[in-house]
């Protein structure tokens, strides 16, 4: 499984995880912003209007209405990326990482604009009667491009079960056992007979569900992380400030945090922007497709809030509940995971400029320390030898080796830095990162020690309404590929698998996944150049239609 692991990595690390993604993924958005004159800012008043359906006319063909087909998206966006992703984001690159969010986010809106009305414009109805749509369907449709189209449905396949099912489900039963301690296997039994019984009604079902669940789960969410920062209240302005001080300098070692490089910055705050409002993605369009709109412009128009609520409303929240409580620095008592942890062949300390440097750089790639390879002697379960364990790219402290929750005595075998029995349990004091790092900043709060129940409950919600979302999705790419009657059989696979990642590792799946995102990104940001005069054409046609239907109404044209 490692190796299956180290593979999908090295294939990623040219893809998904290069250095030139998040640039093509930034540069569409920036040329589109340009080339169609900022319509996030310029339509974004009207957009609010649009979506409470203010223009609708009977008669338009569709599955659901515009506030459904948001909920929908957003259901598919508001994930584990607004919990974990914006932990990691700041874990890995600083304060600075949260900037790039923010700037994915601000030009993934006017990229959202243009995928999703080119996908609505040349939306198809399906076998069974219902909307099908997406970017396969411009692909082919307009850009006559069948073998691209074929790519991007069958790398959503793959992403509905590398991002949208499995890593959720697992997200889910990992934190609800670790807050509440409910057997993993049971929670994955009870929210896969839920899940299939809302993906079995379609659409028409799952926009029902989304459109409640939505407004709930984010109610809770604001609630909960208001509540931290309020508290935090004197750290707010300096959470702000770090945001913008870091970014021409990268941000330097403070507690247990060694330190991040401008790049790491850039990169994983435009990685974690991506995934979490999957902006360019093309996944979105597939939801917005089934709307009723009586232009495509207009559910594109909606479209725009949809970065803006997941990531410059949420993202920023969980931003600030982790910058204002300070436990982003802090190392915290927890039980080191194999991948993020690393034993190394000398002592070093963190407490020195030359040794946080060397640690630093260490695990930035830059100048690599050497790794332990051979026997290490445990006494009580306390390593006699001299070494360095880092975990969560900070240095460990108080490490304890154990086996069944109980300290081991005698000798244990490392290869490469890593210990070679996998049953084998680190433990002690380290930084953590994702849904951890977040529910402890919750605990900072007014809710004390209940606020980590907010974030496991938000992580359900959250989590699970992505696993709906994403389940259309992919039934959408199977229709494309195989015909309605496939997406029966792919709902069946999809649940069974739901069930089996509430208790399975999945780091195959997490890697898979960076990989079939770009997949999925890539053909996605080729077709919306190639069409990018028809889509500024479409926009002024719709304009002028407008104008024509409600001469009375202002525009911002």
């Amino acid at each position: 499984m490692q190796e299956l692991n180290d593979f999908l990595a090295l294939i990623d690390s040219y893809i998904g995880s290069s250095v030139w993604f998040p640039y093509v993924l930034l540069g569409t958005g920036l040329f589109f912003t340009i080339y169609l004159k900022f319509p996030q800012i310029r339509y974004f008043r009207f957009a609010l209007r649009v979506v409470r359906g203010k223009y609708d006319k009977e008669g338009n063909e569709g599955d659901t209405n515009h506030f459904q087909a948001l909920t929908t998206a957003l259901s598919g966006t508001v994930g584990t990326g607004n919990i974990a992703g914006v932990a990691l984001a700041i874990h890995i690159g600083g304060p600075a990482a949260v900037f790039w969010m923010l700037m994915t986010a601000a030009v993934g809106m006017c990229t959202k604009f243009v995928e999703v009305t080119l996908s609505h414009k040349y939306r198809e109805k399906a076998e069974d009667g219902s909307m099908a749509g997406g970017p396969m369907y411009y692909m082919k449709n307009k850009l006559n491009m069948k073998w691209l189209a074929g790519i991007f449905a069958f790398a959503t396949i793959l992403s509905s079960f590398g991002t949208g099912s499995l890593p959720q489900i697992n997200s889910i039963s990992a934190s609800l056992n670790a807050t509440f301690g409910l057997d993993e296997m049971l929670v994955g039994a009870v929210l896969t007979i839920l899940l299939g019984l809302v993906i079995l009604g379609g659409i028409k079902r799952i926009a029902a569900v989304t459109s409640r669940l939505v407004p709930g789960m984010a109610l809770i969410y604001l609630i909960g992380a208001l509540s931290v920062i309020i508290y935090n209240y004197e750290n707010i302005i300096p959470s702000l400030t770090s945001i913008f001080s870091d970014l021409l300098s990268g941000s330097a070692a403070t507690g247990g945090f060694l330190g991040a490089s401008i790049a790491f910055a850039f990169n994983k705050g435009v990685g974690r922007g991506l995934f979490s409002n999957e902006a360019g993605q093309g996944s979105a369009p597939i939801a917005h497709a089934a709307a009723k709109a009586n232009q495509p412009v207009s559910e594109g128009l909606v479209a725009i809030l949809e970065p803006f609520i997941d990531t410059i409303l949420i993202c920023t929240l969980t931003a600030l509940v982790l910058l204002s409580s300070g436990v982003w620095t802090e190392k915290l008592d927890n039980t080191f995971d194999y991948v993020d942890m690393e034993i190394l062949a000398n002592t070093y300390s963190d407490k020195t400029e030359r040794g946080r440097a060397a640690l630093a750089n260490h695990i930035n790639g830059t100048n690599p320390l050497e790794v332990f390879d051979g026997e290490l002697n445990v006494i009580d379960g306390i390593i006699q030898n001299k070494v360095s364990v880092i975990n969560a790219r900070s240095l460990a402290e108080d490490v304890v080796v154990m086996r069944d929750a109980k300290p081991i005595n005698g000798s244990i075998n490392i290869s490469k830095g890593k210990p070679e029995d996998v049953t084998l349990e680190f433990t002690g004091r380290s930084l953590v990162h994702s849904a951890p790092l977040t529910a402890e900043a919750f605990t900072r709060s007014y809710f004390g020690h209940y606020g980590q129940y907010i974030v496991s409950i938000g992580l359900l919600l959250f989590a699970f309404s992505t696993a709906i979302s994403w389940s259309y999705y992919g039934g959408r790419a199977m229709t494309y590929l195989l015909g309605s009657k496939s997406v029966k059989y792919y709902r069946i696979v999809y649940v069974i698998a739901f069930f089996i990642a509430s208790f399975a590792d999945t780091t195959v799946i997490w890697t898979l996944s960076g990989i079939t995102i770009a997949l999925m990104t890539l053909p996605n940001l080729f077709g919306i150049l190639m069409l990018r005069k028809d889509m500024k054409s479409t926009v002024a046609d719709y304009w002028v239609k407008f104008k024509k239907d409600f001469p009375e109404e202002s525009t911002p044209e």
